[in-house]
């Protein structure tokens, strides 16, 4: 088994019959389903609220993986234990104490992730390596989706293999590190072969207009196979039962 998920977006799913697409998403075999929160503050978009969540949690067997885009994160993160969530990460950016939230997160028993903007420093990494399980980068800007002229970064490829090694050279091969922005059937090799384990997947590949779903997670996994094997050549398979998907079992 390939050791890379993939977390539908759930702010690209259908709005008005979520619970029908949900339950779609399960029967498909898709590995997790990814939750955007954003307050308007922190990025300007507002595409999900906390109740949808919460009525959709009780619709699916899938772990929920969280990504917060919010200037108050005490609040929403008590939001998402009390709904019950698997995964959940955060904004260093905004985040004045980064430790404490990630304890109060594995407290909870969520698994912690730190998300990063595009161009954050991976430095800011260095002290939540040990609280951490997971690292969401960013490779557009949040909250910004929705615009047309919202390219992926030109270093996307350069970020994702630097966080790899950043990682590894720190003895924390054990974090995985997911994607988000503009993930697509043509860039997904790249970063796979670059040391993604786990893709967010968004209007680009799984909800491509081009094909209904079933055909683009097909698609999809094809990608992950390409991108699997330049992976190989370079020495980063990891083994058949990656951490994060003992921790969302």
């Amino acid at each position: 088994m390939m050791g890379v998920g993939i977390a539908p977006s759930l702010i690209c799913a259908d709005q008005c019959n979520l619970q029908r697409e949900v339950e779609h998403l399960e029967d498909l075999g898709v590995d997790m389903l990814h939750v955007d929160l954003l307050d308007s503050h922190f990025s300007p978009s507002l595409p999900l609220g906390i109740e949808a969540v919460r009525q959709l949690r009780a619709h699916t067997t899938l772990p929920f993986d969280v990504h917060l885009m919010v200037t108050n994160n005490e609040f929403f993160i008590a939001q998402m234990v009390d709904i019950g969530v698997q995964r959940l990460c955060f904004h260093v950016e905004v985040s004045p104490h980064v430790d404490r939230l990630l304890q109060q997160v594995a407290e909870a028993g969520i698994s912690p992730g730190i998300a990063l903007k595009p161009a954050t420093p991976l430095s800011a990494l260095e002290y939540c390596l040990e609280r951490i399980d997971f690292v969401l980068l960013m490779l557009i800007n949040p909250g910004f989706a929705g615009h047309r002229g919202e390219t992926q970064i030109p270093y996307a490829g350069r970020r994702v293999a630097a966080c790899r090694q950043f990682l590894d050279e720190r003895g924390s091969e054990r974090v995985a590190i997911e994607i988000d922005g503009r993930v697509s059937f043509d860039n997904i090799p790249g970063l796979v072969a670059a040391g993604a384990d786990i893709l967010v997947a968004g209007s680009q590949s799984l909800f491509h207009s081009g094909g209904d779903l079933a055909t683009n997670l097909e698609r999809m996994r094809e990608a992950v196979a390409a991108g699997w094997v330049r992976r190989g050549s370079v020495g980063l398979l990891q083994g058949p039962q990656p951490e994060w998907r003992q921790q969302s079992a």
